[in-house]
């Protein structure tokens, strides 16, 4: 059976779209997985440790056949893949990939919590995925993503870009077409 998982996605350094577009092409060819939806591609303040570059985050959403483990373990293979380098926590990296949620599941292990802690002190999660879905409801809040984003402490600046993630939108041709447009 397949169920509807919802990753957070984010870089701040390096080509940082070009980090987020390599993960979406990885997550949409993983092994019975179905790319659904991407949100718009959003700049932010770093959360935690501050003194580094900005990042931008996207939220995707997928449908997949694979154990939430399984998706997990995906996400850090991936991770690696795109060319994450473990350094500090919350310091600057070259692609994060979370696991927010898993359908309407509840799970803990010593490697990831689902629904992940910290969605609802999140902006900027909060907003990509009120874009995919407002009414996607946190399982163990209960409500949905658009109350959550009203009633989130944090207040950092969240910003829309002209960008994309979404694979179609990487077709040859199409991400400098889409550059060259938004500096026209």
């Amino acid at each position: 059976m397949k169920e509807r998982v919802f990753l957070g996605l984010g870089s701040n350094m390096g080509d940082r779209l070009g980090f987020l577009c390599a993960a979406v092409r990885h997550l949409s060819s993983l092994p019975e997985t179905e790319f659904i939806a991407a949100s718009s591609v959003y700049e932010t303040e770093p959360v935690g440790k501050k003194d580094q570059a900005d990042f931008l985050n996207a939220v995707v959403e997928l449908w997949s056949g694979l154990e939430l483990l399984a998706i997990y373990k995906e996400c850090k293979m991936i991770e690696k893949k795109v060319g994450r380098t473990i350094r500090e926590r919350w310091g600057p990296r070259e692609i994060d990939i979370d696991l927010l949620y898993v359908d309407g599941l509840r799970f803990e292990s010593e490697e990831v919590k689902v629904p992940h802690p910290e969605i609802a002190n999140r902006r900027f999660v909060l907003v990509g995925l009120a874009e995919i879905d407002g009414q996607f409801i946190d399982p163990i809040r209960k409500k949905t993503m658009a109350q959550l984003l009203t009633s989130c402490p944090d207040r950092s600046v969240v910003t829309k870009t002209v960008f994309s993630i979404h694979p179609a939108a990487h077709t040859p041709g199409a991400l400098g077409d889409m550059i060259a447009s938004s500096t026209a």
